[in-house]
């Protein structure tokens, strides 16, 4: 079956150049270690919005991202709190890294997404989010594991 006859190959195509993406930003070509991270990042979102925000961010992913966004993913159960800790938990757990790695792994998805997404979406998605959460998804600080410069102390 040639390409253009092949009716999900605009769908991979477009998911393999966003996972490129992610993969470029991330400096690796460990394709399978960002697809990790990159779900990691989508269900921590996901579980954090509520379902209008949720359907509004999913509708700017590629199809087969969008079926990694929903992959389950139980409705009634969400939002769940979106407390900065919660998040971070769920992110490592989900991407198999340690939480140390989190913060930075968090904002060079999100950094990649940036671009991806219509202009202003991720900032508007988080918006919804505590200063503290938002700060860590967009890059402004990287979360309770900061160090305090030795004059804060």
């Amino acid at each position: 079956m040639s390409p253009t006859n092949d009716p999900f190959a605009r769908a991979e195509h477009t998911a393999r150049v966003w996972l490129r993406r992610i993969t470029d930003d991330l400096a690796t070509d460990d394709r399978a270690f960002a697809y990790r991270v990159l779900r990691a990042w989508l269900h921590a979102m996901r579980d954090r919005l509520d379902i209008n925000c949720a359907l509004h961010l999913s509708a700017q992913l590629p199809e087969l991202l969008r079926g990694t966004f929903f992959e389950g993913w139980v409705p009634t159960d969400v939002p769940v709190p979106p407390e900065l800790s919660a998040f971070i938990d769920q992110f490592s757990r989900e991407a198999g890294v340690n939480q140390d790695e989190s913060a930075g792994l968090i904002w060079l998805v999100s950094d990649a997404l940036r671009e991806l997404l219509s202009p202003g979406l991720l900032e508007q998605t988080c918006a919804v989010f505590p200063r503290d959460l938002s700060d860590v998804i967009l890059g402004v600080s990287t979360g309770p594991f900061d160090e305090q410069p030795a004059d804060m102390m």
